[in-house]
This record gives structure tokens, sequence and C-alpha cells, in this order.
């Protein structure tokens, strides 16, 4: 799973590099995307019934949330429910993944928050201006950055995810189709 904004290059790259990758958008970005078409007025209870849908606990929960959503706002901000619906999909993904590593798939601010600081200190820094002496200061600015991160929930369920074991819900599907008996000579 690879959870991004609406960059259209990075899912380009993602597609070309991994095609087997599932799309994850970022709530957080699309929330802002949503509320910026809002006028004020509105904001407060349609971000309220976004955060309904992807803190739903299952992705039935989710898509009542999500046509709720519709049904509110379709009359009045068709465009809106548009930026909303248009990557449906998108938004759902982490809901085929363990319920664990919900909180790491649904966003991508804890990345940004760390670019955010190595943007923000090498443009206040004037003499960092070599290759080598940016990706030094890059590297302990992470280094030191990676203190606060947050530890992965339940890292023992990303060899399961490797092996193959499919998820629905957050919870493991297991197949209830009894396998077939070799047939008695």
């Amino acid at each position: 799973l690879a959870c991004g904004d609406g960059a259209m290059g990075f899912w380009a790259a993602m597609e070309e590099v991994f095609p087997q990758t599932k799309h994850q958008r970022c709530w957080f970005h699309k929330m802002g995307n949503v509320l910026n078409a809002l006028p004020k007025s509105q904001q407060g209870r349609a971000k309220k019934a976004m955060q309904d849908i992807w803190m739903a606990a299952t992705r039935a929960d989710a898509l009542v949330a999500f046509n709720h959503f519709v049904d509110a706002y379709s009359a009045k901000y068709p465009k809106v429910v548009e930026k909303l619906t248009e990557d449906r999909d998108e938004l759902l993904a982490f809901y085929d993944f363990p319920a664990e590593h919900w909180q790491h798939l649904r966003t991508t601010n804890p990345i940004e928050s760390t670019f955010a600081t190595v943007r923000h200190r090498t443009k206040r820094t004037r003499n960092c201006v070599s290759r080598a002496t940016f990706l030094g200061l890059a590297f302990k600015l992470i280094e030191s950055a990676q203190e606060s991160w947050r530890r992965i929930r339940a890292p023992e369920k990303l060899t399961s995810m490797l092996d193959g074991m499919k998820f629905k819900d957050g919870e493991p599907v297991t197949d209830s189709t009894p396998a077939q008996q070799p047939l008695a000579a």
C-alpha cells in the first residue's frame, strides 16, 4: 500500500515501478481539499462527517457514513461531493490491512512533517550549499526527528501480509472452504 496526496507523478511512478501496489489517498490532504471548497459555516459539520468515514470500524460502516456525506452535501455543493467521491476506493483502501496499522496508513502527515523540518532548517542555513553538507544536515535532522516518531503497531502482522494473508476490515481473512481431498486410489 502506498499513501499519497493527489500528486499525479507519484501515482504514475508507482504504477510503473510497483504495479501491484494498492493506492491509499491521504485523508488529511483530501479533507483539506474538500473543506477549502466549502463555506466556513459548513466546514465544521463537514469535517465531522468526513471523520465519521475514516474512523468507522468497518468498510460497510464507512460506506454508510460516505453516503451520508454525499446525501447531505450533493444538492448544494456538488463539486465538493465530487472531490470526495472521485477517490472513494483509494480513501478506503486501508480497510484491507490490519486494523492496528490503520493510523499509519490513512495519512502522509508524519512523513511530511519530517520533511518540513528538514526544509525549514536547510532554508535557514546559508552555508548548506554543497550536496555533502546538505545530506549530512538532512540525515542529522531526520535522525533526531525519529526519536518522536510513533512505532508501528503490531509489526508481527507485516510478516503475515508479506506471506500473502488477506485482511478485511482489519481482521485476517481465513478461507472457510474446505480443501479438496485427494482421490483415493
